[in-house]
């Protein structure tokens, strides 16, 4: 579905992505995980049109190298970025509101959907987002961006800072995406909710993909745990 070849990546003359090869199939969970300045964000930013590139990505056999952001979203990609993005003078209601594409038709989401997921949204829908939590928050950009009915989420870092307890929904929220068939790029951190969740691993390093496999491999893997993920 998703297919990045050979992807570099520059804020002005810094290089940042140095030759990145991976894909993510359809209903698939991928988790991208790696130290902080590992490059995780900057590939979903390059995917999203965000930052300058050159090499190949390509969803559904369509370039997307070259787009603009919203017709990459138009494309059928949702992107959740790390420091949400949330409209805070607009209610929850009109922030989900906006997520909606215009003129669709027979979206696979909507409001009953985003509430029932989430109830603690629904018993705030009428509240100005700026004063919800930052766990509320994070709830309402991921059904906000679920509302455009993407066929692939991008996901930097949702469960950054959450209480135990709102993590296990973010968790419960990525189950319900593999339910429904939808694939995910999940950036994370945290390697307990990655390996509870992903299909498959990927491992950032420097810029380049060190490690790809399955949960099981990534924690029998003791060396690549120990130079790429611990702190």
């Amino acid at each position: 579905m998703l297919n990045l070849q050979n992807l570099h990546a520059f804020y002005g003359k810094s290089h940042v992505l140095h030759g990145v090869n991976f894909d993510v199939r359809p209903g698939e969970i991928v988790a991208l995980l790696g130290r902080n300045g590992s490059g995780r964000s900057t590939t979903v930013k390059a995917i999203m049109g965000l930052v300058d590139c050159t090499g190949q990505v390509r969803f559904k056999e369509r370039e997307l190298l070259g787009r603009k952001a919203f017709e990459i979203a138009n494309a059928g990609i949702g992107y959740v970025p790390e420091n949400r993005d949330i409209f805070p003078t607009l209610t929850v209601h009109q922030n989900l509101l906006l997520g909606q594409k215009r003129g669709a038709k027979d979206s696979r989401w909507g409001f009953d959907d985003m509430y029932k997921m989430f109830p603690r949204l629904k018993e705030r829908q009428h509240t100005e987002a700026g004063v919800l939590s930052g766990g509320e928050q994070q709830m309402l950009t991921l059904c906000r961006t679920l509302m455009g009915d993407p066929e692939l989420i991008m996901i930097d870092e949702p469960t950054e800072g959450l209480a135990p307890k709102i993590v296990e929904l973010v968790a419960e929220y990525l189950r319900e995406l593999r339910r429904r068939s939808i694939s995910v790029l999940l950036v994370e951190q945290k390697l307990t909710i990655a390996l509870e969740v992903a299909d498959r691993c990927l491992v950032m390093g420097h810029g380049q993909i060190v490690f790809e496999g399955t949960p099981a491999e990534l924690r029998a893997n003791s060396y690549i745990r120990k130079e790429w993920l611990e702190v």
